[in-house]
């Protein structure tokens, strides 16, 4: 055993067990942050599970495992590995990009989540004003969760995908169970996914039914595809409509959550929401500052090692569960200048890590800043006035969910 290794052997002895995750709070780091990247950027920890895993928390460590394809996602669907919580989807939709780059569906995906795709933008436009009619409409207070950022993220992904906006509450409904972080498995996580299956495989035959040249969204050319191809075993529609339900749980979840916390960090500092009104064009620049700032994945990113890694001090051994810590990494004065900044003017040398690294780099990282940059202009164009209703600490936080979100964002204007 080499020197190196011999104090990565150390390291694992002395460290203690610490509770995973840490606070829900979406609007303020965790206070163990800063501890664990000065003393321990590489942590043991127990998780919600009770299984063991290491935590990473340093900007240059969380890197390198994203970044290093000896820690596997798809790994962490395995039977008997080390969890971070049990899983609530089929344990083959983990690794969502990879199935969808072996069925040979990348193109079809990708050129449906671009957002510069014929009136993708002046549709987002469009929606956002008429959410915010409605809220006018009804007066303040008002929830801007449910009544903006909720069905504004699911008009995304409707259009993206092809389906009726109308159908957008019982489609975020389902993923209140799709996400949710338990200890044990319990029997309606699949009764609620294979629901979903069933509407996106009929929202399928829709498009099947229609001329060519009427087909809409990813299911549209999903249906071009089974058309062409009829006999090929793979191209099911129950494998099509997985692909759908994968990627509306992960978008529309994701993006819903980061705009709701972005709106909060804004909120609780008034005279940036004067800075976006008084420089519209650099809303792109603010919305990746308000990436790296947000708190909304609250349980790390999950790997699981595929050999023996040294990763800092700590020679992490084949099947351990890794979690990336994006709070620890994304605020870590040695990759940011004063971190704990929210500097909508930031011009960083190091990337955020907010849509991860590496080969699972998140596909739809352009799309999802579209989404931002658009709802955070109409915002603040239509409602400069915008405030938070309630005082931040009687906001009350989702506990059980993968990411950190308020259960209602009070506004008035």
């Amino acid at each position: 055993m080499s020197a190196e290794q011999r104090e990565g052997q150390g390291s694992r002895e002395r460290q203690p067990l610490l509770d995973f995750p840490l606070s829900r709070r979406g609007d303020v780091v965790p206070e163990e942050c800063a501890w664990l990247r000065e003393k321990a950027p590489v942590a043991r920890v127990r998780t919600l599970t009770g299984d063991p895993a290491w935590l990473v928390s340093s900007y240059a460590l969380a890197k390198q495992v994203l970044e290093d394809e000896r820690f596997s996602l798809k790994d962490t669907a395995n039977a008997g590995v080390p969890r971070q919580y049990a899983l609530t989807i089929p344990p083959e939709v983990v690794d969502n990009m990879g199935n969808i780059n072996s069925a040979g569906l990348r193109n079809a995906v990708m050129k449906a989540l671009n957002p510069r795709q014929k009136g993708l933008q002046d549709m987002l436009r469009a929606t956002a004003g008429e959410l915010v009619d409605q809220l006018v409409a009804e007066g303040g207070p008002a929830d801007l969760r449910a009544g903006f950022a909720d069905p504004f993220s699911a008009a995304l992904h409707c259009q993206v995908l092809g389906v009726p906006f109308e159908d957008w509450r019982r489609l975020m409904s389902g993923l209140d169970v799709a996400f949710m972080t338990a200890r044990e498995p319990f029997a309606d996580s699949a009764l609620n996914w294979y629901k979903d299956v069933g509407y996106f495989a009929g929202q399928l035959n829709v498009q099947l039914a229609l001329a060519p040249e009427e087909r809409t969204g990813l299911l549209g050319r999903f249906a071009g595809l089974r058309e062409a191809d009829r006999e090929s075993a793979h191209l099911t529609d129950d494998m099509f409509a997985t692909v759908a339900v994968s990627l509306f749980g992960a978008g529309a979840v994701s993006t819903s959550a980061f705009l709701v916390l972005a709106v909060l960090a804004l909120l609780q500092r008034p005279e940036l929401i004067g800075y976006l009104r008084a420089h519209p064009e650099r809303t792109g620049r603010a919305v990746d500052e308000l990436l790296r700032w947000n708190l909304s994945v609250g349980d790390g990113l999950p790997r699981i090692a595929l050999a023996d890694i040294q990763v800092g001090e700590v020679l992490v051994k084949e099947g351990e569960l890794v979690l990336v810590l994006l709070e620890g990494a994304n605020f870590d004065p040695a990759a940011f200048e004063d971190p704990d900044e929210l500097d909508l003017e930031r011009e960083a040398e190091n990337a955020h890590l907010a849509f991860g690294a590496g080969r699972h780099y998140c596909p739809a990282s352009a799309l999802g800043r579209a989404h931002a940059e658009i709802a955070l202009e109409v915002l603040v164009e239509r409602l400069p006035g915008l405030r938070l209703a309630v005082p931040a600490e009687n906001l009350v936080w989702r506990t059980g969910f993968i990411k950190r979100l308020p259960e209602r964002l009070p506004v008035a204007w």
